[in-house]
């Protein structure tokens, strides 16, 4: 199989890519988006997202590894965006601080879904905002297929009726 610069190689590669990553998110605070008109901040609960599913249960590293490659590109596609790709509109508990007590509260939450292609690689940002809260950076999700035949890395897979 060829190694593409998205693939997870060693632990070692691994810790570089994840101190590279975490280094540049510190720098970024937020990002305003021509789709929205607003800022999209870039808190700790995106970088929080692309390092664990869940609160306890950590992403494989080599999940976590592309997403920390492509983090570099979630506030470009933010900056650059004038559409959006799809929104979606759920009911899910999420950590609220009341009275200084963190609580799980029932609430309407909207995910927002941008794409883009830069340099060749095509990304998803998804941004997320809880009802009642800011917008902020959720996610930035490879979106490519993989050639059966080369092993490589494809942005469609030649049938542009299904692509």
């Amino acid at each position: 199989m060829l190694m593409g610069k998205f693939n997870f190689t060693d632990e070692q590669d691994f810790e570089k890519v994840r101190t590279s990553a975490e280094a540049f998110y510190g720098t970024i605070d937020k990002v305003r988006c021509p789709y929205f008109g607003e800022d999209i901040a870039f808190n700790a609960k995106g970088l929080r997202h692309l390092k664990f599913k869940a609160d306890q249960q950590a992403r494989p590293h080599k999940d976590q590894y592309s997403r920390l490659k492509l983090i570099r590109y979630a506030p470009e596609v933010l900056k650059l965006s004038r559409t959006v790709q799809g929104i979606w509109s759920v009911r899910r508990f999420e950590e609220q601080k009341t009275n200084s007590r963190w609580k799980q509260v029932m609430k309407e939450v909207m995910y927002y879904e941008f794409v883009a292609v830069l340099d060749s690689v095509r990304v998803k940002v998804i941004v997320k905002q809880a009802s009642g809260g800011e917008k902020h950076f959720w996610s930035v999700i490879p979106f490519w297929g993989i050639d059966t035949n080369t092993s490589r890395r494809i942005l469609h897979s030649g049938d542009l009726e299904h692509d």
